[in-house]
């Protein structure tokens, strides 16, 4: 990734920090995109970077908006600025809810975030990817089946698979390259909570994170509850480093086996 410039949305925290530093390693120059709430984690992503001889440009980004996007390329890059991956990452895990539950707040907010906000990404940096550009898209394990639950969640991240099928058709003849990363659970924040501990053991009063490593792993066709956000990170630099030139309009599943495992 020497020479490179990667931008990553959603930036500040779990797999956006792991990707960027990830990258970072390999020489990428990296463009770290959040909401201006997450300055803090911003910062200590960028610490983690220059830590590893990289280095960061931090800015904020709500990724709902495409203005707000491209305003935040255009300050870390300049108009004519050119990238050459971009790793659409922020998504939320929104709270569980039966699909006649959910209100119209429930549903639009992660649709917002997890399908426009991709969409917006890619819109606001497709000017500066040129042919050789990759764009990874972050999916899920809930962008290949559903469940129960999660209808607001399995919606957004099946339409971004379309949305990569599509784009890799549509930039195929300019040399981008468009694929998804689809992670099982991940040790982050945004399973690693006492919500998602709750939704996975109803059955307990407080159930804790061995609960929760029990009943996950018990999902899987490996040993483990759970992988690494670097797991997710090394499929991602594949993606966009050259050593996949020809690969597009693909998922990369990173569960542990948890999609294909048999009951």
């Amino acid at each position: 990734m020497d020479g490179k410039t990667v931008l990553v949305t959603g930036a500040a925290s779990g797999m956006g920090r792991a990707h960027a530093v990830r990258l970072a390693q390999e020489g990428a120059e990296i463009i770290a995109l959040d909401l201006p709430a997450a300055d803090e984690g911003l910062a200590e992503t960028a610490g983690l970077i220059a830590g590893v001889g990289g280095r960061c440009t931090v800015g904020h980004a709500d990724v709902t908006s495409q203005d707000s996007v491209r305003e935040a390329v255009e300050n870390a890059i300049g108009a004519d600025g050119q990238l050459h991956t971009v790793v659409a990452n922020a998504g939320i895990y929104p709270s569980a809810a039966l699909s006649w539950e959910l209100d119209d707040a429930d549903w639009q907010r992660p649709i917002d975030v997890n399908l426009t906000g991709v969409w917006n990404t890619v819109k606001a940096t497709l000017p500066h990817l040129k042919s050789g550009a990759s764009i990874v898209i972050i999916s899920s394990v809930n962008g290949h089946k559903g469940g129960a639950r999660v209808a607001h969640y399995s919606a957004g991240k099946h339409a971004v698979v379309g949305l990569m099928r599509t784009l890799a058709n549509e930039l195929g003849a300019s040399g981008i390259r468009v694929n998804t990363v689809n992670p099982g659970s991940v040790a982050t924040p945004m399973i690693l909570n006492d919500e998602v501990f709750a939704k996975l053991r109803p059955d307990l009063d407080n159930p804790t994170l061995d609960d929760a490593a029990r009943e996950l792993g018990g999902r899987n066709l490996l040993p483990v509850p759970w992988v690494d956000a670097e797991d997710v990170s090394n499929a991602v630099l594949f993606l966009a480093c050259d050593e996949s030139r020809y690969v597009t309009g693909t998922q990369i599943v990173v569960d542990a086996g948890l999609t294909q495992k048999v009951i």
